[in-house]
């Protein structure tokens, strides 16, 4: 195993946000006339704890179609999240250490994320975040986010590494590990921190599953 890049996901895996994520998706439910309790509701709330690692704009056309209101949920969806955003994102306990001693090792590094560029540069400079990854990718125009490989293929590209196998990935969802696979990445490490349980990550296919991202470097060396 020769690593030369490692993938990581942000929310739950390297950034804790106490599930803002489910509060920013009340106020867009409610934004396109969801009723605050019920089936519908509750099966939403499901929906978007199942696909966790999604592309956001991808969970709202699951759940409401693309006649405009998935764009109109998506939006307040961002616009609740960034407002939640102070105060409300941290480091996972010993992330930053372990992002600089992989960089220290010579690994170079990608955050990735489901959410809107805009969004992740947000958190990026709340946490005061912007040089400690090599390259930072959110889905877009030609980028597919998770479960699909784009994320991780673009990281591989834009970092110049030559072999996919070369590559490691690091998420707290299910989600995060089938794209790991899908991609073809030498390690998939599924971690504690979030959304998903070790049993989940271990049947999406994890080669490794770890209390946190802090287990990463000893992992990888």
């Amino acid at each position: 195993m020769h690593i030369e890049l490692v993938v990581l996901d942000m929310a739950g895996t390297v950034v804790s946000d106490d599930g803002l994520v489910m509060r920013a998706f009340e106020e867009a439910a409610t934004a396109v006339g969801v009723p605050a309790e019920g089936e519908q509701r509750d099966a939403a709330r499901q929906y978007v704890l199942d696909t966790m690692g999604y592309s956001k704009i991808d969970v709202f056309t699951r759940l409401f179609g693309s006649d405009g209101l998935a764009e109109q949920a998506n939006t307040a969806f961002e616009k609740a999240y960034e407002r939640f955003i102070e105060g409300g994102v941290k480091p996972i306990a010993g992330a930053p250490e372990a992002i600089s001693a992989l960089r220290d090792a010579g690994l170079r590094i990608a955050l990735i994320t489901g959410f809107s560029p805009a969004t992740q540069q947000r958190v990026l400079d709340t946490l005061g975040w912007n040089d400690v990854a090599d390259v930072v990718l959110a889905p877009g125009p030609g980028v597919r986010g998770r479960p699909s490989p784009d994320l991780v293929l673009t990281a591989l590209m834009r970092t110049g590494v030559d072999d996919v196998r070369n590559v490691a990935v690091a998420g707290d969802t299910a989600n995060d590990i089938t794209s790991g696979l899908r991609a073809g990445a030498g390690v998939i490490a599924g971690v504690l921190t979030g959304a998903h349980d070790a049993q989940t990550l271990h049947a999406a296919g994890a080669t490794h599953v770890l209390g946190s991202i802090a287990e990463l470097p000893q992992i990888l060396k």
